[in-house]
This record gives structure tokens, C-alpha cells and sequence, in this order.
């Protein structure tokens, strides 16, 4: 996979894909192609599935039922693609200056630097790179240290090559993705003590999820969306993603839980599909 086994797909288990329910979708496939610097890798009568260097990372689809997502609806927050340093995120953030793509936000939090940004339909998307752990502080209860510091992005735009930019460098992943949920126990209850992820962090109204340590692979917040109902079949915005185990046993325990609780799930091959307590879909593969 990487070079280094403390890389975010290397973990027992990482996020490996992203689906998006899209109104326009050669308008968001556009910009993801355009701005976000992903290759169409397939196509279907209803959607494409973009990635870097032939990796598949986010699929798009579209339907007649297609209808926008309320802001407060539980799905995403944002997907986050992780490029492999911090000169990639410079190249990147010179890309998105010379061609005046707006920006939400930026912030150093301690392990990573991102750069947030959202999609024609209001996706919202992170582009980040990690520290390296050994600039990583893990507290007393295994958690790790994060904060929302200001990020220099002038000093980062200085610092990158100037050279032309032509898409993500290989290597490129979704390093974890941020969900709207309903309710913070409920998401604690359902990542920690179904699916058996750890809590690497809380903020108020978030918690932050991993294995391996990693700083983490699924957030869930509830500063939009806290009491608010399931999601509705053709909403935009996050249909499903898809959580890959390189540790079997893992993916074995946690559809176990899954079968103990009798929450419902499909199998099909080696996937199994399910759908989360807020109504998003989530599929397990190793």
C-alpha cells in the first residue's frame, strides 16, 4: 500500500471509498476532475467512479429521485483526501489560488494540516497531510492530541512548486471521512462498541474514531444536524462508504456484533452492506 506502516490505509481497518447521490453529475464530476485532481476510472448508466492512479476513491450517481439534501440532514460532512505530504498540499492549494477556487477553511490540527473546501452541491471535502506520528502527542487514555489552530497558508502557497499541476499525486487516498449524525452516544455506541473502532478524540458535539491509532478514520458530529431524523431515500449527498479491513478478525467480530444486536445487513461476495442508525450506508470488505 505505502511506504510506511503508519499510514492511514495501513491500519487494520481505513475508509477506501466514498458514494454520492448527486443532482448534476457532470457538474460535480467536473469539479472533482478540474479542481479536486481525480481521474474517471469508470462509468455506468448512472454515474463514474474517480481515483487516483487506479485506485477508486469516489463514485458519483445520479436518479430521477434525486432531491437536495437539507443542511441539517444527517450524512456528510465532509470527505477527506489525503495526499502524500505536505509539498502535494502546497501543489494543490497553488492550484486552487491560480484558478480562484473559493475556500471554507484551514486549520493545523496538530497531526495534519487541511484545507477544506465543498463541492458545487455543498459536499464538503477536506485535502490534508499528516505529520509524521513521531509529531503526534497520545494522551494518558490512548487519544491522541488534536486542536483547530490557524494554518499559514500563505507560508504553505511560498513554500510549494510552481511547476504546473496536473491531478494528485499517486499515492492519494480518502484518509477517514466526517459524518452528521443525530446523536453523540448513539455514534459512540455504534463505531466503539458495534463496530469496534477506538475514540481518539472528543470535542463537544463530535467524537473521533480509528484503529491502529490513527489520529482517525471516521469523525461524527451533531453541530448540524444534532435530533434530526434518518436520512430519506434520494437525498443528495452521502449514499455510502465503504470501511476495508486488512485485519480479518476484525471485520469478523464487528459483523458478528452486527449479527448479535440483529441489525440487518446484506452480503454479496466478500461485502457485507448495512445501514447505519442516521441512514447512511456502509459497507465492510477485506
Amino acid at each position: 500500500m505505502t511506504a510506511t506502516t503508519d499510514h492511514a490505509v495501513d491500519m487494520p481497518a481505513f475508509v477506501d471509498h466514498s458514494h454520492l447521490n448527486v443532482i448534476d453529475l457532470p457538474m460535480v464530476s467536473s469539479f472533482y476532475q478540474k479542481v479536486m485532481g481525480l481521474s474517471v476510472l469508470d462509468t455506468s448508466a448512472s454515474g463514474e467512479t474517480l481515483g487516483v492512479g487506479g485506485r477508486p476513491l469516489l463514485t458519483l450517481t445520479t436518479g430521477s429521485n434525486a432531491a437536495r439534501a437539507p443542511r441539517t440532514a444527517p450524512g456528510l460532512f465532509h470527505t477527506a483526501f489525503l495526499v502524500p505530504n505536505r509539498k502535494e498540499l502546497g501543489r494543490w492549494l497553488a492550484h486552487a489560488a491560480h484558478n480562484n477556487v473559493p475556500l471554507t477553511g484551514a486549520s493545523d490540527h496538530l497531526v495534519s494540516e487541511a484545507i477544506y473546501l465543498d463541492d458545487p452541491e455543498g459536499n464538503g471535502i477536506e485535502i490534508y497531510r499528516d505529520r509524521d506520528r513521531s509529531e503526534w502527542t497520545y494522551v494518558p487514555d490512548g487519544g491522541v492530541k488534536m486542536a483547530t489552530n490557524r494554518l499559514d497558508l500563505q507560508a504553505l502557497y511560498d513554500e510549494a512548486p510552481k511547476d504546473g499541476w496536473t491531478g494528485q499525486e499517486n499515492g492519494t487516498v480518502i484518509g477517514h471521512i466526517h459524518l452528521q449524525v443525530s446523536d453523540i452516544p448513539e455514534a459512540d455506541a455504534f463505531f466503539r462498541d458495534v463496530l469496534g473502532l477506538d475514540i481518539m478524540a472528543t470535542y463537544p458535539g463530535a467524537s473521533f474514531f480509528s484503529t491502529g491509532k490513527y489520529h482517525h478514520h471516521v469523525a461524527a458530529n451533531v453541530w448540524n444536524s444534532r435530533g434530526r431524523p434518518k436520512r430519506q431515500d434520494g437525498m443528495t449527498g452521502l449514499s455510502d462508504y465503504t470501511l476495508r479491513f486488512n485485519d480479518k478478525a476484525k471485520l469478523d467480530a464487528a459483523v458478528a456484533k452486527l449479527d448479535e444486536l440483529a441489525i440487518p445487513t446484506t452480503r454479496s461476495g466478500d461485502t457485507v452492506s448495512l445501514v447505519d442508525p442516521w441512514g447512511i450506508g456502509l459497507k465492510f470488505s477485506a
